[in-house]
């Protein structure tokens, strides 16, 4: 079979399309054909030798990539035969999602539902889980008005779609007008651009008077505090992440002022009652419902070093997956 293998960490291109051994599933795992491989900017990070929170860059060589959507072609000697030539998506335990088959671990395996295709699973089964989560902290209403940042990426396209699905006023934000115009499309009232500078201003004069009561920020930094400016008296700023590379700056003075609840998003209070496996099923049920169009840009697997490249340079709109 080919993979993509990484012999050292550093740019893009040490990412190599090579032909390798087929993996042999063990003991209580299935053999994936994969049709859709996820690619996260985390995975970019550390290819690149760079420490992220708690990950530490991998033991080279290696091939990356946590999740596959594919068809069951091997089973594990004690795996039930029922899963042989089922349609999966799968999140791999250790890496090697990025090649023609990867092995997975039979807890971290799901049915496909009807109708959900390949690519569509990889671009919710971590990020749909992920967007439930937060959902679950924020309790969206019809008398919210959120602001999701990074509007047009992966995660934050779900949020949009979300937020709308709640009867909320949404504003969506997002670098460049490719991005806005995608925005837009997925529901948004409000599109815009933080590369103005000046973009508060414009959200503000699209809300003719009406103030943000939710901010769902993933981004951090200059742009994650510009957004906790725009919330009312009372409004509520939930985190997720900071692909910017800081956190959003956020004081004890900011939320006594102003009378703001700031939380993280993620962790034991993101999780309902059936736990992490609920969220995932929840967010395959979305888009296998069409309530949730996930955003992709799409490389075949020989191109992941393009895909790399392209993600870090911010030249992606939504989930990037690798198709085979």
């Amino acid at each position: 079979m080919h993979a993509i293998r990484l012999h050292a960490h550093g740019p893009a291109e040490n990412l190599t399309y090579e032909e390798v051994p087929d993996p042999v599933p063990a003991a209580g795992q299935v053999l994936v054909h994969v049709e859709a491989a996820g690619v996260h900017l985390i995975e970019a990070r550390l290819r690149g030798g760079t420490a992220v929170g708690p990950h530490q860059p991998p033991v080279v060589p290696m091939t990356p990539g946590g999740e596959v959507a594919g068809v069951v072609g091997a089973l594990g000697p004690d795996v039930d035969e029922h899963w042989l030539g089922r349609r999966v998506v799968a999140q791999l335990h250790a890496a090697g999602g990025y090649a023609e088959m990867a092995v997975a671990q039979l807890e971290g395996v799901r049915p496909l539902p009807e109708g959900l295709d390949a690519a569509s699973a990889v671009a919710v089964v971590t990020n749909g889980a992920t967007a439930q989560g937060v959902l679950h902290v924020a309790a969206l209403t019809p008398d919210d008005t959120v602001l999701v940042m990074s509007a047009a990426g992966g995660l934050g396209s779900l949020l949009v779609q979300a937020a709308r699905h709640a009867g909320a006023t949404v504003v969506g934000a997002a670098g460049g007008t490719a991005k806005t115009d995608r925005v837009r499309a997925l529901g948004a009232d409000v599109a815009a651009d933080y590369r103005h500078p000046d973009w508060p201003t414009r959200v503000r004069a699209a809300l003719a008077g009406r103030g943000v009561t939710v901010v769902l920020d993933g981004v951090g930094g200059t742009l994650g505090r510009q957004a906790l400016e725009l919330l009312e008296p009372g409004g509520r700023f939930l985190l997720y992440g900071w692909a910017s590379g800081e956190p959003t700056a956020i004081t004890t003075q900011d939320l006594v002022a102003r009378q703001l609840t700031a939380t993280w998003a993620l962790g034991p209070q993101s999780l309902p009652a059936g736990g992490r496996d609920e969220l995932t099923a929840r967010a395959l049920e979305e888009a296998a419902s069409g309530r949730w169009v996930p955003l992709m840009t799409r490389f075949p697997l020989s191109k992941a070093a393009e895909a790399h490249a392209a993600l870090e340079s911010r030249q992606v709109e939504g989930k990037v997956v690798l198709t085979t």
